[in-house]
């Protein structure tokens, strides 16, 4: 973790200026074609959810404005950030589920799988106290949905990025999966968003390699 220079930091007018917005969050969903990673996905042991998590953790790590968080006023840069992600429990409630997000897919897989099964029998909303190196996200799979809105804290500030994906589904002849990205607009704005979405479109064309690791 590093702390940003807001001295020299091309980003400081942004930030000031976002910052005291009273919901400073936006949010952008499209669709990522799923067409080439699918079939790899799915003939792979690891659940379509997992692998999913990984490539979205996996792209936002590429990317700083991913990986920056404000803490009052100030703005830090995580080495590494790790997913949050929601998971059916029983009842039909949901729990929350961090992952420890490691590069290498096979370790990620493994430690997911073992996190994954201890939080559905002790499922949990609670968050670890000030953890702010995390990626939130869930996935609505029975909707292949065109926008999207997370619910945030506004006092004290969130600047958590946030993401969604939803039904696959036929567009044109292709597997399309839709995405939403939302993120703080003090730290990043719709040309940040739009790199993590070509960045992911260009993952999940190229799983084969990653999911090779």
């Amino acid at each position: 973790m590093r702390l940003i220079d807001l001295d020299s930091w091309p980003r400081r007018v942004h930030f000031e200026t976002f910052r005291q917005f009273d919901y400073p969050h936006f949010n952008i969903t499209s669709t990522i074609d799923v067409e080439q990673m699918l079939p790899i996905a799915r003939g792979h042991r690891a659940s379509l959810t997992i692998v999913i998590t990984y490539l979205l953790t996996y792209t936002a790590n590429q990317l700083e404005n991913f990986r920056w968080r404000i803490r009052g006023s100030e703005v830090i840069e995580h080495k590494v950030v790790h997913p949050s992600i929601t998971i059916l429990a029983s009842d039909d409630l949901f729990s929350f589920c961090t992952m420890e997000y490691v590069p290498e897919f096979s370790k990620f897989a493994d430690g997911a799988v073992q996190t994954i099964a201890h939080m559905r029998d002790n499922p949990s909303l609670e968050d670890k106290t000030n953890q702010d190196d995390l990626l939130f996200m869930t996935s609505i799979p029975w909707i292949p949905f065109t926008s999207f809105i997370h619910p945030i804290h506004l006092h004290p500030v969130d600047s958590i990025p946030r993401f969604s994906w939803g039904k696959i589904h036929i567009v044109e002849g292709r597997q399309k999966m839709p995405l939403s990205v939302q993120g703080h607009h003090a730290l990043m704005d719709g040309l940040h968003v739009g790199r993590y979405f070509e960045s992911m479109q260009n993952n999940c064309d190229n799983c084969t390699a990653l999911m090779n690791t």
